[in-house]
C-alpha cells in the first residue's frame, strides 16, 4: 500500500489549505467568545463555505469548503466580529475560563506569551506550540507541544512546571519557573529553536543540545525540577461547577464535526438561558458558560437534540475518524459515514477505534486497538496498529460491523 504523506503546513484562517471538499481554514482562538460574534462567525462558515464546522482534537475550530473568492471574504467577516485570535504560534490555554481547580490565570498568562513571542518575529516551523496549563480539571496532559508550561503548588505560591517535546507523559522536563520569569524562558527556548532553522522542533532542540544546556543558559532562572505524575483523563463533557454557583457546559461533536445551522441554534437556546460565552475545546468538545445548573440541564436537552454528544459514555466518542474521501482529497473511504454505521455495534470493552480515510491517520497518529484504514482494496483492518501499519485484510463497508464482531471475540478470548 502506498503511504501518503502528511503535510508540514497547518492551515490558518489567512492561510488556508486545500482539502477534498474545498479549502479548510483553521481558527485557534485566544480566549471565551461572546455568543452573538460565535452566531456570526457560524453564519459566515455557511455564506463563505459548505457549512461544515469541525473542532479539533486540539481545541481549534475549523470551517471547510471555503473557495478562493470565498476565503478573503471570510477572513474579512471573522476581523470584524468580537473574537481573540491566535494567528502566530498556537499558544493554547486551558479552556475553562474560572476553573475553580486552577492555581493560576492560564488565559492571562498566554495573553502575555502571545503578545513577546509576537514581538520577536520569529521563523518557527508551522507545527510548534506552546500549552499553558492552568493546573485545573480540564487539564492538557494528553495534548503533545514543544513547550508545556503547567502550574503547580509549591510552598512558595504556584509556579510553572517546564517540560519539552511531548505530552505530559513524554515531555522532558526542564524545571519549574516563577510565573514573572516562565514567560521570558519560553520566548527563550522558541529563539533558540527558531535558530537551529525554519523547520527544526523542540525535540531537535533537545537531540542537538541537550536540556542541561538550556537549564544553564544566561538568565535562566529555573529551579530543577522531575516529570510531574499523569493526572486522571481531563473530560470535558459534564456540567463543571464554578465557586460561584454558576457552571458551564461541555458538549462534544459526533467525529469532531457539525453543521453550523446546529451550532447557530444552539448559541440561541444558549443566549436564551442565560449563557454568554463559548469556547471550542480540546478533544472536539465545546463550553458554554456560565449558566445555573437548572438552565445547563436544559440547555444539554436541546444540544441532544440537535446531534450533539452531552454524556461522556457516548459510544461515538470511542471512534476517532477523520473527514475521509470527498471532503479530504487523500480520503479512499468515507470514514464518518462508517463510523456513525458502526457507533452502535461497538463493546466497551474494544477501546479507541481509529477509522482513517488514508494511511497519514491524521485524527489519531498513534496507535489504536482496531484501526480501519482506507485503501484501493476496501477497509484496511488493523489491529494494535495505526494507520501506516500493513493491513492484515481488507474488506467492503458492508462487511465492517461483522469484521468487527468477530475481531472483538477474538481480542475477548485472548484477554480471558
Amino acid at each position: 500500500m502506498t503511504s501518503p504523506v502528511a503535510r508540514g503546513a497547518c492551515p490558518r484562517l489567512s492561510e488556508p489549505m486545500q482539502t477534498g471538499d474545498g479549502l479548510l481554514a483553521r481558527i485557534v482562538t485566544a480566549g471565551p467568545i461572546p455568543l452573538d460574534g460565535f452566531t456570526r462567525l457560524c453564519a459566515a462558515a455557511n455564506e463563505h463555505g459548505n457549512g461544515v464546522m469541525e473542532i479539533s482534537a486540539r481545541g481549534s475550530l475549523q470551517v471547510r469548503g471555503l473557495t478562493r473568492l470565498s476565503a478573503p471574504l471570510f477572513v474579512k467577516d471573522v476581523a470584524s466580529l468580537d473574537i481573540e485570535l491566535c494567528e502566530g504560534v498556537p499558544v493554547i490555554a486551558s479552556p475553562l475560563h474560572g476553573d475553580p481547580d486552577a492555581f493560576m490565570d492560564a488565559d492571562a498568562l498566554a495573553v502575555e506569551l502571545r503578545r513577546d513571542i509576537a514581538g520577536k518575529s520569529l521563523a518557527l516551523a508551522p507545527k510548534v506550540s506552546v500549552i499553558v496549563d492552568g493546573g485545573g480539571v480540564l487539564h492538557l496532559d494528553a495534548l503533545a507541544a514543544d513547550i508545556r508550561l503547567r502550574a503547580v503548588k509549591t510552598a512558595t505560591g504556584p509556579m510553572l512546571h517546564i517540560a519539552l517535546a511531548g505530552d505530559a507523559a513524554s515531555a522532558t522536563p526542564l524545571g519549574l519557573a516563577a510565573p514573572c520569569d516562565a514567560v521570558s524562558v519560553a520566548v527563550q527556548i522558541l529563539s533558540t529553536i527558531a535558530a537551529l532553522g525554519p523547520e527544526a522542533r523542540a525535540a531537535d532542540l533537545l537531540r542537538d543540545n541537550g536540556i542541561g544546556t538550556l537549564r544553564t543558559a544566561p538568565g535562566t532562572r529555573i529551579v530543577l525540577a522531575g516529570s510531574l505524575p499523569m493526572r486522571s483523563p481531563a473530560e470535558p463533557i459534564a456540567v463543571h461547577r464554578f465557586k460561584d454557583g454558576a457552571c458551564a457546559l461541555g458538549l462534544g461533536l459526533a467525529f469532531g464535526h457539525i453543521k453550523a445551522d446546529a451550532l447557530i441554534e444552539l448559541m440561541d437556546i444558549a443566549t436564551a438561558n442565560g449563557a454568554v460565552w463559548v469556547r471550542p475545546a480540546p478533544h472536539r468538545s465545546l463550553l458554554l458558560g456560565p449558566l445555573t445548573e437548572a438552565k445547563a440541564v436544559a440547555t444539554r436537552k436541546t444540544a441532544e437534540r440537535l446531534g450533539f454528544i452531552v454524556d461522556a459514555r457516548d459510544p461515538r466518542r470511542r471512534i476517532v475518524a477523520c473527514s475521509g474521501a470527498r471532503s479530504c482529497a487523500s480520503g479512499l473511504i468515507a470514514a464518518r459515514t462508517i463510523a456513525a454505521q458502526l457507533a452502535g455495534h461497538l463493546p466497551t470493552a474494544l477501546g479507541i477505534v481509529h477509522i482513517s480515510g488514508c494511511a497519514k491517520g491524521c485524527a489519531h497518529p498513534g496507535p489504536a486497538p482496531l484501526t480501519i484504514v482506507g485503501t484501493s482494496q476496501g477497509c484496511g483492518i488493523v489491529r494494535d496498529g495505526t494507520a501506516r501499519d500493513t493491513p492484515e485484510t481488507c474488506v467492503t463497508a458492508d462487511d465492517l460491523a461483522a469484521t468487527v464482531n468477530r475481531f472483538t471475540k477474538t481480542r475477548e478470548a485472548a484477554l480471558a
